[in-house]
């Protein structure tokens, strides 16, 4: 049968668009494999939980942290114990997990120090970290304290004593040198405002305010770092 140029066009314009939708179908159905494939979730740790920590001893004594990583994983990360010192970390002490993403992290500090502490967790291509404070490795010294009739006159670091300043007096340390303090289980860290004790054998002189915070009075040992 013998089609007019009119009906031949419609017909070659019909099969053409036909043709064109068959091949677009392949390249929709790759597109969405290849998205599938780019989706697929990498596991991850969401949280460095912290449970125990000890991180407030005498020199000699453990400094002990432990936690958990989560979510909990079959797959083991290693924890590190890190303090800081000048602009880098240190690590002190490493753990890896356990089968239900705990660590226990250990360290004897010999000597008093200071310094801000963190964990990092690492492990399967992920890095978490979280800080949880201070710590802090104690030495005994002695002290006293001291404000009423000194409040308004000058300390040897300049300024003037006032009822609620915090801080310490020292022979030696630099002016604004931090101190850490510690008696009956309460903490403070303070400044070095002013010079002191003269009294034999006594290493500090705490300010009233301070002396209050921690629960200090009339002299004798206490423990502190810096």
């Amino acid at each position: 049968m013998r089609l007019s140029p009119l009906r031949r066009g419609l017909y070659a314009a019909a099969l053409s668009a036909t043709m064109t939708f068959a091949g677009a179908v392949p390249a929709l159905a790759q597109d969405d494999n290849q998205g599938t494939t780019a989706s697929t979730p990498t596991a991850g740790i969401s949280k460095v939980g912290v449970g125990k920590r000890k991180l407030d001893v005498r020199a000699g004594r453990m400094v002990v942290v432990t936690g958990t990583v989560l979510p909990r994983a079959a797959r083991r990360h290693t924890a590190y114990l890190q303090i800081r010192t000048g602009r880098r970390w240190h690590t002190i002490d490493r753990d890896r997990t356990g089968a239900q993403s705990r660590y226990v992290l250990r360290d004897k500090r010999r000597h008093p120090m200071s310094a801000r502490v963190r964990i990092l967790v690492r492990g399967d291509g992920v890095r978490a970290k979280r800080r949880i404070g201070r710590l802090n490795v104690y030495r005994q010294a002695l002290a006293s304290w001291y404000g009423p009739g000194f409040y308004g006159q000058r300390t040897g670091c300049g300024g003037r004593l006032g009822y609620s300043q915090l801080g310490v007096a020292h022979k030696t340390l630099p002016c604004g040198t931090k101190v850490t303090l510690r008696h009956h289980g309460r903490v403070v860290r303070v400044p070095v405002i002013d010079r002191g004790p003269y009294v034999g054998g006594r290493e500090y002189d705490l300010t009233a305010a301070t002396a209050r915070k921690l629960g200090f009075g009339g002299h004798g040992p206490i423990d502190v770092t810096r």
